[in-house]
């Protein structure tokens, strides 16, 4: 019969944190708009610097390939090219680590909120229940839970729940540099 009981009040208080996880999870969603907003400023900004100089970068070549020939007008151009390539290539991975940064530092700071215990016991019986009933749960030093049973390994870690909330931003990230 106490089983029964501790079930029910376990519903009643997963119903009870349901506005905390609501919470939780708009200030999460603003957080990451905010990121996002901020990291899209930060992206065209090394866009327009990345196209600016690899339109400079693809002006020098084709002026030098006309005056020198064909063959290595092609040359240049194409060197150009790959240059402007690499250049915008690296300022989308800026653009991306810089997201992932402030991401994983704001999922590093909920350690610090009040609420945390409150989440960590929920990441733990969500974490439990996947992993299955002879789960074994510990606490990274990164925040979090880990619980493992038989090869089950489920990681609700802060740093994998702040990837994991990077790439649910999906179509969203590569919007940073394709404006």
């Amino acid at each position: 019969m106490t089983g029964g009981v501790r079930l029910q009040g376990a519903a009643r208080a997963v119903t009870a944190l349901a506005p905390v996880r609501g919470y939780q999870l708009n200030q999460a969603r603003g957080e990451a708009d905010r990121v996002v907003v901020t990291a899209r400023a930060e992206a065209d900004g090394l866009l327009r610097q990345a196209r600016e100089g690899a339109e400079h970068a693809v002006s020098q070549a084709r002026d030098q390939g006309e005056a020198d020939a064909a063959p290595r007008a092609a040359a240049e151009r194409s060197r150009g090219h790959a240059q402007a390539r690499a250049i915008v290539f690296g300022a989308q991975r800026e653009a991306y680590d810089e997201l992932y940064r402030r991401i994983r530092a704001a999922a590093d700071g909920l350690r610090a909120e009040p609420d945390y215990p409150r989440l960590l016991a929920r990441l733990s019986a969500l974490a439990a229940q996947a992993a299955g009933p002879d789960a074994t749960i510990s606490y990274p030093s990164s925040g979090g839970v880990l619980a493992q049973s038989g090869q089950a390994l489920v990681d609700c870690s802060l740093p994998r729940l702040a990837g994991q909330a990077v790439l649910a931003l999906g179509d969203q990230v590569r919007d940073l540099w394709e404006q």
